[in-house]
């Protein structure tokens, strides 16, 4: 298996520190508002490592930590006149449900920032010992030119940053490139040796991955836009805090962009998770993401997202045979295609067109085709289930059908009861509003000798 480096920013054969287990971190959300199609990407394109790596025989930890005390959750806090733990409370939970809603597996260890303050000042104060941090007026600052390595990840040289470095008002740092490990704040804040304060953002992710991972990890892996400051300053603050190399593998997948701007809350041109869900199901995103190679920017348009829609049907309604779950699949080319492309660098589009090659053959009644479908289709979590409503939704549906058309439904089965005697009287008119209201609400009709039947778009 060979993986994009950008430390090196070569492709490289994948060895793990200890044979056949891998520890995987990757970082999470700051819990503030709702997430959007840029953090959809993200996590889709890590789920599937975790996923290919688990199906290669790998015994993976993966672990992405939740960032719940930064500086935007104490504003919404204050906005909203709400602790900043109710606040990111709600978020965590909206989040947990959006990354569900796209079939996202648990990452098998989820930890807060706030549970991990003790191994935080641990690290802030090793550093201190060393000669790399130092405390200024209650915040704490790394010496960043006492890391010689700094800028290697993000390719920039030490006097490109010294150039356009500033220090802040209120900041009393040595060095204008130097960052805060830990900040003074009476109001929100957390007892430690320099006073009353909270951790600096990257402090938090080199705590969390050193007390669940350990001091080395095989991979660390996030979004393009964290690798300066952010990933930059994780590698600073935990080799010289440890002693060793912090990561082996670094992995960062592309942006998302809308009209060639990359899709951001600042810019604020971003789509919902759950707006998308309005519209798409996750089999559709997921494709749309996989469909791109995970390190290029991806352009969001409705037409794209349409064309995903078409390609997940032409995959999901290839003709269904039984799962045979004794199957040898590693004896068939298709599986070995499969493997080679995801090998590749994580070549989805190329494992992609592996699948509609199977979903042709399934159609040709080619009796193992059907299997390798559904098994290499699982493995970039794709699902095959219908989507179903909650009971909840489907009252929400029958009411909203219901005030559209000035009557009461308690169910699907009597608005369908409906609609057959409309079509009986020759009320076309009533049956078509009927059917559009539906279809608005994501929910098809579908007509045949047996009866009509509904299903989610």
């Amino acid at each position: 298996m060979r993986l994009h480096n950008s430390y090196t920013n070569q492709i490289e054969q994948f060895e793990t520190i200890e044979p056949n287990k891998v520890k995987m971190y990757v970082c999470g959300p700051t819990v503030y508002d709702n997430a959007h199609l840029g953090h959809a990407r993200c996590y889709i394109t890590w789920d599937i490592l975790y996923r290919y790596l688990k199906f290669r025989g790998y015994e993976v930890t993966y672990c992405r930590n939740v960032t719940d005390v930064d500086d935007k959750i104490l504003k919404k806090a204050e906005a909203e006149n709400k602790t900043p733990e109710e606040v990111s409370k709600y978020w965590y939970e909206r989040f947990s449900e959006s990354m569900k809603a796209l079939n996202n597996l648990k990452p098998d260890v989820e930890p807060f920032a706030t549970k991990t303050l003790g191994e935080m000042i641990s690290i802030v104060k090793d550093l201190i010992n060393k000669g790399y941090a130092y405390e200024s007026n209650g915040d704490v600052y790394f010496r960043v030119k006492k890391f010689p390595k700094y800028g290697y990840l993000s390719k920039q040289p030490i006097d490109q940053l010294e150039s356009g470095a500033r220090i802040e008002v209120g900041e009393h740092k040595e060095d204008p490139l130097d960052f805060a490990l830990w900040k003074k704040d009476e109001k929100f804040g957390y007892n430690s040796p320099w006073g009353v304060g909270r951790p600096g953002w990257h402090i938090e992710c080199s705590a969390m991955s050193r007390k669940y991972l350990g001091k080395t990890i095989d991979i660390h892996a996030g979004g393009a836009d964290l690798i300066f400051p952010h990933h930059e300053n994780e590698i600073a603050q935990s080799e010289c805090a440890n002693g060793c190399k912090f990561v082996n593998y670094w992995l960062h997948n592309g942006f998302v962009t809308i009209n060639k701007e990359k899709m951001s809350k600042s810019l604020g041109n971003f789509l919902t998770i759950d707006d998308l869900l309005k519209n798409y199901d996750a089999n559709t995103i997921r494709f749309f993401i996989l469909t791109n190679h995970y390190r290029m920017p991806v352009e969001f348009s409705d037409e794209a997202l349409q064309a995903a829609a078409n390609g997940v049907k032409r995959m999901l309604n290839a003709k269904k045979t039984k799962v045979n779950e004794e199957l040898d699949i590693t004896q068939f080319d298709e599986y070995k295609e499969f493997i080679n492309a995801m090998d590749d660098d994580l070549n989805t589009s190329k494992a992609l067109a592996v699948l509609f090659d199977l979903a042709n053959k399934a159609n040709k009644d080619i009796d193992y085709a059907y299997t390798l479908l559904y098994k290499l289709a699982s493995v970039l979590g794709f699902t095959f289930e219908k989507a179903t409503l909650t009971e909840d939704e489907l009252k929400s549906v029958l009411k909203q059908v219901g005030e559209e058309l000035g009557e009461e439904f308690n169910s699907m089965e009597e608005l369908i009861e409906k609609r057959k005697q409309a079509r009986a009287e020759k009320n076309w008119d009533l049956a078509d509003k009927i059917r559009i209201s539906l279809d608005k609400a994501g929910i098809v009709l579908k007509d045949s000798k047996e009866g009509t039947t509904w299903e989610l778009k």
